[in-house]
């Protein structure tokens, strides 16, 4: 692709070179870099890729864009000066793949929880209705079939156009994907035209990263700002910013809720370790999915369905049979003890709340609930607190532990997270810093019949210690633990 193709639609200030230079690829890692590549230097939270201008030069890119203009006179390099590299590069990235996201119905999904079970429950969906369809998700990435790692909750621009060029090559038909609100501030998604948005709830999250959450809040509702006309926005009404949310789209507004009034209206009926028994628009379904916050999850897909054309009862057929998203409420019971083992990605007070609330309104008797959380470090600390506090008031038990340290002190952590205890809290609460002993010591702690909770990792594979990715699996610990016990 010749240089200049690679540029259309792209705002630039000021060119100096040639636009007629064949162009191999396009890179914003400086490492990636091959001869006759292109190299744009995005301003990032951590490095600037204009403080590797040079190595990209070194290494053959012979077109570069930036926000500085060219401090080379190099015949063989073209530079190209923009106002905002990150917008430039979704665009470049969009024109390299050739606009595969205009061949594909696309359904972005956006909220502080329920992102990956909405978007993962569409995609299982439209696939039993006869669709081939692509998912991007924090858990995984899929096309059609096949699964591909997932290291983002969405993707950078050039790995997401990748990917939706795989799919419509593919023959997939519709993509679902998680919509992050870093991937919306840092431009990933921009000029992607999506059929529809899905707003679940916001609470507050990543004031690491967004400082403050009306600034939160602004960045989740830029998604349904630029929806286009032909969309739906489809919110929730009974979180109270669900109707801020879808101020002012330009896209057709479309509420779902159990407690207000909506055009997707449900009713928890019965809610058990067995699933939930939902009336869904006057027909009672049974979902093999446990939990309220999941019977929010199940209403959401079933109107965002409806509103891509599905017929309602084939939806209510269809969805009656699916399991959710690895690591949200997986429920593994020891045979020998009874005792129920649940692994959640809950990593948020709000997520975490739900989840034990969920817990205490299906316990039973004697059942005692106990609970191993951690929080993440080099993310918002004012949740450390927080996330302490609902555990011991929702368990009988809870063990603080390392979940992703990152290059934080985890002692540290931990101490953020004792620091606002009360007294009758910190008398049942433990700190032990190995995770692996932190699930260990949490099924000693058990009697017959109680439940466990491991929240904070899900899915995840690994532990994230002083910049390195160290394997570890809340499932495999706790199913060894679990067996161990049995013996």
């Amino acid at each position: 692709m010749i240089a200049q193709d690679l540029l259309y639609r792209v705002s630039i200030r000021s060119v100096q070179g040639d636009l007629t230079q064949g162009i191999t690829g396009i890179h914003a890692d400086s490492r990636q870099v091959v001869p006759g590549s292109a190299f744009v230097a995005i301003r990032g939270t951590q490095t600037d890729g204009h403080d590797f201008l040079e190595q990209a030069l070194a290494q053959g890119a012979t077109l570069i864009v930036a926000e500085t203009d060219a401090p080379t006179t190099d015949p063989n390099v073209t530079w190209v000066c923009v106002s905002n590299s990150a917008i430039a590069l979704a665009e470049m990235a969009a024109n390299f793949y050739e606009h595969p996201a205009g061949q594909l119905i696309i359904v972005g999904v956006t909220g502080t929880n329920g992102k990956t079970t909405v978007a993962t429950l569409l995609y299982k969906l439209f696939q039993s209705l006869g669709h081939r369809c692509g998912l991007l998700s924090t858990v995984e990435n899929r096309v059609g079939a096949e699964v591909i790692a997932s290291t983002h909750t969405t993707p950078d621009a050039i790995s997401l156009h990748r990917l939706l060029r795989q799919m419509a090559d593919a023959g997939c038909t519709h993509v679902f994907m998680e919509v992050s609100s870093h991937a919306l501030h840092q431009h990933r998604v921009h000029g992607l035209s999506f059929r529809g948005g899905i707003f679940t709830n916001i609470t507050h999250d990543h004031l690491d990263y967004h400082q403050t959450f009306d600034e939160y809040i602004r960045v989740k509702k830029s998604l349904f700002d630029n929806l286009p006309k032909t969309a739906f926005a489809l919110s929730n009404a009974d979180d109270k910013r669900g109707a801020i949310m879808l101020q002012n789209t330009p896209a057709r507004s479309s509420y779902y809720a159990f407690r207000t009034v909506a055009d997707f209206k449900g009713k928890v009926l019965e809610n058990g370790l067995d699933g939930l028994l939902l009336l869904i628009d006057q027909v009672e379904v049974h979902f093999r999915l446990i939990g309220e916050f999941n019977a929010y999850n199940l209403l959401a897909v079933y109107a965002a369905a409806c509103l891509l054309g599905a017929d309602q009862q084939e939806v209510l057929t269809h969805l009656s049979q699916l399991t959710g998203a690895t690591g949200r409420f997986d429920c593994y019971r020891s045979k020998q003890t009874g005792v129920l083992g649940i692994i959640d990605y809950a990593h948020t007070p709000d997520a975490l709340q739900n989840v034990l609330s969920t817990i205490g309104r299906l316990r039973q008797g004697s059942q005692r609930v106990i609970t191993v959380v951690g929080c993440g470090g080099n993310r918002d600390a004012t949740k450390r607190p927080v996330m302490a506090s609902v555990a011991c008031t929702l368990s009988d038990q809870a063990i603080f532990t390392s979940d992703n340290p990152r290059f934080e002190d985890p002692k540290a952590i931990l101490a953020d997270m004792e620091r606002e205890l009360t007294p009758s809290d910190r008398r049942k609460c433990l700190s032990i810093l190995d995770r692996r002993e932190a699930i260990k010591t949490a099924v000693q702690f058990t009697n017959p019949n109680d439940i466990l909770l491991v929240a904070g990792k899900g899915h995840e594979q690994y532990q994230l210690v002083s910049g390195n990715r160290e394997p570890f699996s809340d499932k495999e610990t706790l199913l060894e633990f679990f067996e161990l016990l049995e013996k």
